[in-house]
């Protein structure tokens, strides 16, 4: 008896599109140097302690009153320009960043309202790893059979948490990590297909270390609606500069406590090993905790996508930004694999595979 076809062929989620909006508006770190030195007459700020500490040349800043729904609606646009798709065609938006507009509703209500769309729409924050598992997520609902079209937007308006006043050096220290953010928007599509884009996704968390960042609110914003940046309690990687110490922030910190052997796990049940793949994006919070993490995590940083410098912490919209770029650049081709690597507060990490 000949064998019966599977009722239904199997489905795949596969990234078909990909847009980053980011705002015309930029500071270079001597210039943003000077906001807490004109404000503050009496403190002497350090030049050159922000840019050696964190790496960070320069930041976009979204224009007064530009919303995180606002940017992650302006990325999509583009998006759907690019790939010929019209709203209808969208079954589902996942808002996924940091950055939100209220407490409720969920952001991407504000989104899909912007757009003009009418499919379910849900919010998925994990810190700088929201993106990373919302792709996590709608991978499985597109596998599932629940959803064709998953349309994936972050919006981040991190830099009203800069600091402008400080009362000392040593208050300046503190707020370091507030002068390495960014904002951006970013737009990513996730369709149904029958060819594998989505090879697997593995994450984990030391959620027991979660206090070795809080969040920190514009201190003239209210702190229910205020975007929230993590503001290491720790200084123990920080770099001495005068009198001026600042601590960079990011990945490096916690990672000792998680299973690395996650990060790579995805590969690993394929074979792969990271000089298999065409690049590799990891979340840049500075370009120390950057280095530090790929080290601690054996991950070369040849293959590695740095757009630290340039454009900042971008908080969520990172990775993405880092794709747009490898892609844009030929670097990254379809048919190439990549890995997105992910770190945050929390502390959480994880990783997804990609066949792009």
């Amino acid at each position: 008896m000949a064998a019966q076809s599977e009722p239904y062929p199997r489905r795949y989620a596969h990234v078909t599109g990909l847009a980053v909006h980011l705002p015309e508006e930029s500071l270079t770190t001597p210039e943003l140097e000077e906001l807490p030195a004109a404000r503050n007459p009496g403190t002497r700020i350090p030049r050159g302690v922000i840019e050696q500490a964190s790496g960070v040349e320069r930041r976009h800043v979204a224009a007064p009153g530009q919303t995180a729904a606002g940017l992650a609606a302006a990325a999509a646009r583009t998006l759907l320009e690019q790939t010929g798709h019209v709203l209808p065609v969208i079954d589902l938006i996942i808002y996924a960043g940091v950055s939100v507009d209220a407490v409720e509703p969920a952001t991407a209500h504000m989104v899909a309202a912007e757009l003009g769309a009418s499919c379910p729409v849900f919010d998925v924050r994990n810190a700088c790893n929201s993106v990373l598992n919302a792709v996590e997520l709608a991978d499985t609902l597109i596998t599932a059979g629940r959803y064709r079209t998953v349309l994936i937007v972050c919006g981040e308006v991190a830099t009203p948490v800069i600091r402008r006043q400080v009362e000392s050096n040593a208050d300046f220290a503190a707020v370091g990590p507030s002068y390495t953010v960014s904002d951006s928007g970013t737009a990513m599509l996730l369709e149904a297909s029958a060819v594998p884009g989505v090879l697997g996704h593995r994450f984990c968390a030391s959620s027991a270390h979660w206090d070795t960042a809080t969040p920190s609110p514009k201190p003239s914003a209210s702190p229910t609606t205020a975007p929230l940046l993590p503001v290491t309690r720790s200084v123990s990687d920080g770099y001495q500069v005068g009198a001026c110490t600042v601590d960079p922030v990011g990945p490096a910190v916690g990672v000792h406590k998680l299973d690395r052997s996650v990060l790579r796990a995805p590969l690993a049940e394929r074979g792969l090993d990271w000089d298999d793949l065409a690049a590799i994006c990891v979340h840049q919070a500075s370009l120390p905790s950057l280095h530090a993490f790929c080290e601690a995590a054996g991950i070369p940083l040849g293959k590695v996508v740095v757009t630290i410098a340039e454009h900042g912490n971008l908080v969520a919209s990172t990775i993405p930004v880092q794709l747009h770029q490898a892609v844009q650049s030929g670097r990254v081709q379809r048919g190439d694999l990549v890995a997105l690597v992910g770190v945050a507060s929390g502390v959480s990490a994880g990783t997804v595979l990609l066949r792009w």
